[in-house]
């Protein structure tokens, strides 16, 4: 439990930090809204041509009866949009990490600093166009993997009772460690963490992943929150991974420097 508030505090640490740099805020804002026109044109075309494209890919359905070829299409529509926006919400923050690779790498670095004890960053050790690439890749997998869960609970949610409330939480859960795994690869991967081990260090604490990502994954329902929240989730990843690796900061430093001189007028009173 302790992890799961950790998490959380992460995640207001991060909005924290981004409200209080302003400029590194703006531009973060970016990526978000260019992926954000991206999926809407993609949503508005399905809903205007979902129905037809069911109609071309269920033929054999001409033949039957009224109403029931109008009624099995109308479903298989709903369910098709339906899937559409569960993919959307699983695959949202991948691609606008994507679109904004140089936006938040720059982001994430300055957080990196300012809590770093030396105020310094650690460097990728891949050239852009190879960090790209791998970034890209990564995220492909991610995706893939987000993707199969969300099939899975989606025909899970035709199960009566159980559909209709575990599944739906289970779903937030899901979504929200595939989030985290997703916004700390950006400080892991400058870091040369692999893909296979930044999800072992997540799996090793899943209570702190669902904390952070939990929270924002219910957040991430309203597209617009979703832009908004992304440079703060950034940077609030960015801390997360740092504990995750063990890494000091700057305020750890302060407060171990302050009991080390505490304890020594303590000594030095009793002496």
């Amino acid at each position: 439990m302790r992890d799961l508030g950790a998490g959380l505090g992460y995640l207001i640490k991060g909005q924290r930090w981004a409200v209080e740099h302003g400029r590194a805020y703006g531009f973060g804002l970016f990526p978000g809204l260019i992926t954000l026109v991206l999926y809407a044109a993609a949503l508005v075309a399905l809903a205007m041509y979902g129905a037809d494209f069911v109609t071309w890919a269920t033929p054999f359905a001409d033949h039957w009866s009224s109403p029931w070829g109008g009624l099995f299409r109308g479903f298989l529509t709903a369910v098709l949009f339906a899937l559409a926006l569960l993919l959307s919400v699983l695959t949202f923050t991948a691609v606008t990490l994507l679109v904004g690779q140089p936006f938040y790498e720059s982001l994430s670095e300055r957080v990196d600093r300012s809590v770093s004890p030396d105020g310094s960053a650690p460097q990728s050790p891949h050239p852009f166009w190879l960090g790209l690439w791998i970034s890209a890749r990564d995220s492909l997998r991610v995706v893939l993997r987000a993707a199969l869960w969300g099939i899975l609970l989606f025909a899970l949610g035709f199960l009566p009772f159980v559909g209709q409330t575990a599944v739906p939480v289970l779903g937030f859960f899901v979504t929200g460690f595939f989030l985290a795994e997703e916004l700390t690869a950006v400080a892991l991967e400058r870091r040369g963490v692999e893909l296979r081990e930044r999800l072992a260090l997540l799996r090793a604490r899943k209570t702190l992943a669902w904390g952070f990502g939990t929270p924002l994954a219910v957040a991430f329902l309203v597209p617009f929150v979703a832009v908004f929240l992304m440079p703060g989730a950034v940077a609030g990843a960015t801390l997360m991974a740092r504990d995750l690796l063990d890494e000091d900061t700057a305020e750890e430093t302060a407060e171990d420097d302050g009991d080390s001189h505490e304890n020594n007028h303590a000594q030095a009173a009793d002496a």
